[in-house]
Formats: structure tokens, C-alpha cells, sequence
């Protein structure tokens, strides 16, 4: 049993609120334990420069911590991004992007934008699969108001965290576990069990083969919560 009562494959509690903002595209609060991320999709007529005229649009992410999401005051960062926030929204975009089929998007551009609003660790993968739902929710709009003619998105997509905390291979850190875990990993999947990601760091010592097959294990496991999860709230 872990602090908070939980099983090693155990994820915390998770609630979801779409429809958040009242934006023209998606929107979601997450509740993922005691992190709570703000998660919006919104989207612009024209594509990146590099596509211009190749038909293709684009998908593009910001992520940010409020100043007041941490136990210390966090300051703003309103003219240049830390390399954390900055390493976290390119994570957030590459795995959305994998969501996309970009000739199907035309030539026009996904933001989404994930606002931190408290942080109790995992507030990555809360992002990414906060931010596939808004993106969902978005585009059943968009093809609504027609401003898209089809469906762009291919792949379902949802992140986790897992961990070797005391020698033990676990699912979901909180910033606790998190701080003092010997290994650390941040899973990101599609629906059909293909990875997009895998970030993972022996941070007090090295891991072992079997350790990292019970790490994905356990992460696979978890993504696949999740996902019913996301369905539940897009209602489909």
C-alpha cells in the first residue's frame, strides 16, 4: 500500500469536466489526484509557413504553471518560457500531433493550450490526455459549423507516469513518489498499443530489463483506464 492507500497499479482519482470555457473550440478541466490542468483546443484559418500551399495544417501546444500551482509562489512567465515548460509543450505537441492526419485538417492550425492550475506530480501526462480530449471535443464542432469537411483525427492518445518508488515498480507518481523515485518514466500511447513516447530516467539508480518490462506493463494498464475515461467524457 502506498501514502494514500493506493495499489502499486493503482491510478489516482480522475474526474472530467468538458466544456469548461466557454470557447468556439474544447475545452476540459482534469482532476487527476490533487493536479488539476485546464486543457483548450482552438483553431485558426492557415497553416505554419513551412506548409503553405502543401494543403497540410499543423497542431501546436503551449503548457504553463499558474504562479500560484505550486507551494511557492511560481513566477509568470510571460516574456521567455523555463526549459521545463518549454521541453513539456513540444512532449504535448509531438504526441497530439500523432493524432492528426494532416491532409485531412486542411491547411489550418490546432492550438491547444494546457494551463496548470495545481501540481501534485504528473502534470504532463495529465496534459496530453486533458488535451486529447479538448482536441476531440473541438473538432465535433468544427465538422458541426463546417469548419472542417472531415474528420481529421486517426489515433486516440493518452500519457501516464510509472515509477520504481522503495524497489517497487508502481503506476501514477504524485509529487511525493515522484521526488523520491529511483526511476521514473512518462508513458505516452494510441489506442491501438503502439507508443509515441517513452521518457524514462534511472534517477537513483539503474533499472533492470524486467523492471522496465513491469514499468510498461503497468503504464499500458493505466493508459487503458484512461481511455475509457476520455470516451466516457467525449461521449463515445
Amino acid at each position: 500500500m502506498r501514502e494514500d492507500g493506493r495499489r502499486p497499479d493503482e491510478l489516482r482519482e480522475i474526474t472530467l469536466i468538458p466544456d469548461f470555457t466557454q470557447t468556439n473550440g474544447g475545452s476540459v478541466l482534469i482532476n487527476w489526484g490533487k493536479t488539476r490542468v485546464l486543457c483548450t483546443a482552438l483553431l485558426e484559418s492557415g497553416t505554419m509557413p513551412f506548409l503553405t500551399g502543401t494543403g497540410k495544417g499543423w497542431l501546436t501546444a503551449e503548457y504553463a504553471m499558474l504562479p500560484s500551482s505550486t507551494g511557492q509562489r511560481k513566477k509568470r512567465e510571460t516574456s521567455k518560457p523555463d526549459g521545463r515548460s518549454t521541453e513539456i509543450k513540444r512532449l504535448i505537441g509531438r504526441s497530439l500531433r500523432c493524432a492528426i492526419d494532416y491532409e485531412k485538417l486542411g491547411e489550418n492550425t490546432i492550438w491547444i493550450d494546457c494551463d496548470v492550475l495545481s501540481a501534485d506530480g504528473g502534470t504532463r501526462t495529465a496534459s496530453i490526455t486533458g488535451a486529447y480530449i479538448a482536441l476531440r471535443l473541438g473538432i465535433n464542432k468544427w465538422l458541426k459549423e463546417g469548419k472542417l469537411a472531415v474528420d481529421p483525427v486517426i489515433h486516440q492518445v493518452a500519457a501516464v507516469s510509472v515509477g520504481i518508488v522503495d524497489d517497487v515498480p508502481v503506476l501514477d507518481l504524485c509529487y511525493k513518489e515522484d521526488s523520491a523515485a529511483q526511476v521514473d518514466m512518462n508513458i505516452v500511447m494510441n489506442e491501438s498499443g503502439e507508443f509515441i513516447e517513452l521518457q524514462g530516467t534511472g534517477e537513483g539508480r539503474a533499472f533492470r530489463d524486467d523492471e522496465l518490462s513491469q514499468l510498461i506493463s503497468l503504464g499500458k494498464s493505466g493508459i487503458s483506464e484512461l481511455m475509457k475515461l476520455q470516451n466516457g467524457c467525449i461521449g463515445e
